[in-house]
């Protein structure tokens, strides 16, 4: 007789293996971090001593949840803003909120709070990606909860990377660090295909593929993130990253609402993993994922909460419930997503769509020891019925609650028994988040009076990307400029005239910034009257980040958002102490040199009386690129016989503040 640990017995045990096999007076064996044996009690009794015999009590024994994306430090910031549109919430608090606050103390608070959460609710595993990914993780393994967590790649500054080469150097040590540990398994996130770019999306996925780690990203989570990428690149998301390597790694794709059937099986072929998160999804009103799709073309589909922010919870009972009663009204079909099917995305499946499978997800010999009780006799789950195996599910996913799990261990080792955590000091950290809590209403009181907040809203804003590499200089006349840029090796991609009328806003307090509101008149030729006419604000700030050479670096805050209202209506809105007002006929290209998108504007300033100034600028997402772009212009003003001499590096503004 071999003796073992633990041996868990008077248990209904669900194994959620491929036969979901079951044992209504079942047993689990146990040694050290992982499962021996699985079996009725008798059979496990004969075979097996152990130090522990511990009474099940005929509770019902299962994997522990899986939740397959989560921002888990989010905890801090539940309640902060609900019941707003996606664009207000993420621009108007997350984001404002993350920049002031986020850093490696505040993301392990954040963690403890949520893996206390994690816990009481019965889930044993979670899929992270955030800022500080080292931190969560230390936090995490601190506690004894499995994790896999993904260090955030975005093609702008975050808070813990000032750049993009930054956040990769970051990424890989990370990665290095945590590779092979029992408990955490490391991840990059980018973040998303609109936060980030081609080069990012390929980078990534060779240092996944490299250190053959999984890869956490968001996929075609709005109808408006589908529709910008189809007009951008001509196509929906899932061909778009496919394209630039991205399904080569180990994919896991957060979402996934808005997707066709060639591109779920794309994701079936790729082997990508999809965590569906209903609650975020309703929440946050973007869609219905075609979940019962997925789960018929053989895609693992596991089941995230999404972070706190935006759910407002962890409890993977309510997510799992919510999962189906969804399929079912999306599909007109009751019989759709059945509760066994339900209950094995957030075990067995949620765990092959993280990439982890061989490790968790199911009650089966050579899997870690990662599994909970659940009493199903409480007044709201009685009575119960055994006629069907189906039965036990349909309590579990219809009626239990996350309050009725008792017990939990992780890789063999206890983390609440008796529904007392045993690894985290809940209380304590609750006060702790309190004046966190104090110190973020603070800030948001202060800042609700700001321009910002104000243009946040009105809706339709978003944040420009953070760099944007730009040169200008003024000429004496405009063809020189026009007859050099026929001439030389520079690639024509189309030509835009416009009439451009600003209104730039001043304010008292000038860390507001200077907001501008823009009107561009589309001219078809020089005989004709606008065609096109189109209106927005821009929120611009005052501060320079960095240069290169002649101030061809300018960095600044944009907040951009469309305005359908008059300069009157905006005026009695924003209540500027002055105004500014700049009118121009702009000639701009779009340009290709040296492989690289260029915007050069060719403006004659009318009002005021300014003269002719030549403007060329590229958008930027690294110092590497920046350095280069930053050459390339230089180069440029040659071609066109620009001489170094007649660089202005004022913007239009201000030049007109300084005369």
């Amino acid at each position: 007789m071999q003796s073992i640990d633990i041996i868990f017995t008077n248990a209904f045990v669900l194994t959620m293996d491929e036969n979901m096999n079951q044992f209504e007076r079942g047993a689990v064996a146990v040694n050290g971090d992982s499962i021996v044996a699985v079996g009725a009690e008798e059979d496990i009794k004969k075979e097996f001593s152990a130090k522990e015999i511990f009474d099940c009590q005929g509770k019902v024994l299962m994997p522990g949840l899986i939740n397959a994306h989560t921002h888990i430090p989010m905890t801090l910031l539940r309640g902060i803003a609900d019941d707003l549109r996606l664009d207000v919430w993420l621009q108007g608090y997350m984001f404002p909120v993350e920049r002031e606050f986020v850093s490696p103390e505040y993301v392990r608070l954040g963690t403890l709070i949520g893996c206390a959460e994690l816990i009481r609710s019965g889930c044993t595993t979670f899929n992270d990606m955030y800022f500080y990914e080292d931190a969560i993780a230390e936090a995490t393994a601190e506690v004894g909860l499995r994790a896999v967590c993904g260090e955030s790649i975005l093609k702008f500054p975050t808070p813990d990377s000032s750049s993009y080469e930054d956040a990769m150097a970051q990424a890989r040590e990370f990665i290095a660090k945590w590779k092979g540990h029992p408990l955490i398994v490391p991840a990059i996130a980018p973040h998303a295909p609109y936060t980030t770019t081609p080069e990012i999306l390929r980078e990534t996925a060779e240092l996944a593929i490299e250190f053959d780690v999984p890869l956490h990203t968001h996929l075609a989570e709005t109808a408006l993130e589908v529709e910008n990428l189809r007009n951008e690149e001509g196509m929906p998301v899932i061909p778009y990253v496919r394209k630039h390597g991205l399904l080569e790694a180990k994919v896991i794709a957060a979402h996934c609402v808005h997707l066709d059937m060639g591109e779920i099986r794309t994701l079936q072929h790729a082997g990508t993993g999809v965590s569906h998160n209903p609650s975020s999804n309703l929440k946050l009103a973007s869609g219905f994922a075609p979940i019962v799709k997925m789960l018929d073309a053989g895609v693992n589909v596991g089941i995230g909460t999404d972070g706190t922010a935006s759910n407002n919870d962890l409890d993977m009972f309510e997510e799992i419930r919510i999962a189906a009663l969804i399929a079912k009204a999306v599909n007109n079909d009751p019989t759709a997503l059945p509760a066994s099917q339900a209950l094995l995305m957030a075990t067995r499946l949620g765990a092959n769509a993280l990439h982890i499978g061989d490790i968790t997800g199911s009650l089966t010999t050579g899997r870690r020891a990662d599994l909970i009780l659940i009493d199903i006799n409480p007044v709201h789950n009685s009575p119960s019925f055994r006629r069907s195996p189906e039965n036990v599910y349909s309590q579990l996913v219809y009626a239990a609650k996350s309050t009725d799990v008792t017990d939990v261990m992780v890789n063999g080792k206890w983390l609440m028994r008796e529904r007392q955590l045993l690894t985290v000091k809940e209380n304590e950290l609750l006060i702790e988040a309190r004046e966190v809590a104090k110190k973020i209403d603070a800030f948001l009181i202060e800042r609700e009076e700001s321009v910002l907040s104000k243009l946040i809203a009105l809706g339709g804003s978003s944040e420009e990307e953070s760099f944007e590499v730009q040169i200008k200089a003024k000429i004496d006349e405009p063809k020189s400029i026009i007859d050099g840029l026929m001439e030389n090796d520079i690639d024509i991609l189309y030509e835009r005239h416009y009439r451009q009328h600003d209104a730039y806003f001043f304010f008292e307090d000038e860390k507001q910034g200077i907001l501008r509101y823009r009107e561009d008149d589309y001219i078809e030729n020089a005989k004709s009257a606008p065609t096109k006419s189109r209106a927005r604000l821009t929120l611009i700030g005052r501060k320079r980040e960095g240069e290169f050479g002649d101030e061809k670096l300018l960095s600044r805050s944009r907040f951009l958002a469309p305005a359908t209202n008059s300069l009157r209506f905006y005026r009695e809105y924003f209540k500027p102490i002055s105004e500014a007002t700049i009118e121009k006929d702009r000639l701009r290209w779009r340009i290709k040199y040296k492989e690289t998108d260029f915007y050069l504007n060719l403006d004659k300033v009318t009002i005021p009386s300014l003269g002719y100034f030549l403007e060329i600028k590229s958008r930027t997402w690294s110092r590497k690129d920046a350095d280069n772009k930053a050459q390339l212009l230089e180069e440029l003003l040659g071609l066109l016989g620009v001489v170094k001499d007649a660089v202005v590096t004022k913007d239009y503004i201000e030049i007109i503040e300084n005369q």
